[in-house]
């Protein structure tokens, strides 16, 4: 009883957090004392009551750039999610429905893409294109739609045999009417849990990329390039990178806690 508690509250934590986050990205305009880019010092100065967060190396508010990045990790997070839930549905909807042939050989290539170190992939890829916050949404969206096709091929095999399921070929349905319309719906649990989870995954990439050089670029604020920049002044000034080091781990724990209560509350079989 206790421990149900304490993920309930967990979970309850997660999603004001997450909330406040959105609503932080919404309103930076507003939120933010100063342009994420402008240099408003002569230098790097610890956190004060004119600055709360501090400064950078170029003299540049980091609480505003902080609020700015928000805007950044949450965007890529979710579009990124956005096409692998939307590649890795197709792929499952008609793997689990047509099974044989089409099963096998869907089931084959998420193998194939399985087999490619994800990271690796995404740098190979990256360093082929030129490094921009579009490219870095579709990137990862491209590579990370392999664990939502199985989970969604292995709801399609379970409620594919179902009574209802059966009676909607027996008058006729289509394939599609039957696919999207009967049973798509009711293998949406597995989905949001995935979709959950799979955000926090793609904010890590994003910050792992722009720390590395090959994701959103400088001076386009985001908390990796902020970690990035942050490299050389870890003993002089190391709020430059504790703070956006943080703000990733409490958005990354955050989007756990309200999968992990999502998978509870859905009664969603782990992967």
């Amino acid at each position: 009883m206790r421990s149900k508690q304490i993920k309930i509250s967990l979970t309850f934590f997660g999603a004001i957090v997450l909330g406040l986050l959105v609503l932080t990205a919404v309103l930076a305009p507003v939120i933010a004392p100063y342009d994420p880019d402008e240099i408003i010092e002569d230098g790097t100065y610890a956190p004060s009551a004119q600055h709360w967060f501090g400064t950078d190396d170029l003299g540049r508010d980091i609480f505003s750039r902080i609020v700015y990045g928000a805007r950044i990790s949450l965007t890529v997070g979710f579009v990124a999610v956005i096409i692998a839930i939307s590649i890795g549905t197709l792929f499952g909807c008609f793997a689990g429905y047509y099974r044989g042939f089409v099963d096998n050989a869907i089931m084959r290539f998420v193998d194939v893409m399985l087999a490619f170190p994800s990271i690796f992939l995404i740098l190979a890829i990256q360093v082929m294109l030129t490094p921009n916050i579009y490219n870095v949404m579709i990137v990862i969206g491209l590579t990370s739609w392999m664990g939502v096709s199985r989970l969604v091929r292995g709801e399609f095999l379970r409620i594919r045999e179902l009574s209802y399921v059966e009676a909607a070929q027996a008058i006729g349905c289509s394939d599609l009417r039957i696919i999207f319309r009967h049973i798509l719906p009711n293998a949406m649990a597995p989905i949001i849990v995935a979709g959950t989870l799979g955000m926090a995954g793609a904010i890590l990439t994003e910050s792992a990329l722009s720390f590395l050089g090959l994701g959103v670029q400088p001076p386009t604020a985001s908390w990796g390039n902020m970690l990035m920049d942050a490299q050389a002044y870890m003993r002089d000034a190391p709020w430059m990178a504790i703070i956006p080091g943080l703000f990733i781990l409490i958005t990354v724990l955050s989007l756990y806690f309200v999968g992990e209560g999502l998978r509870e509350k859905l009664d969603v079989r782990g992967s």
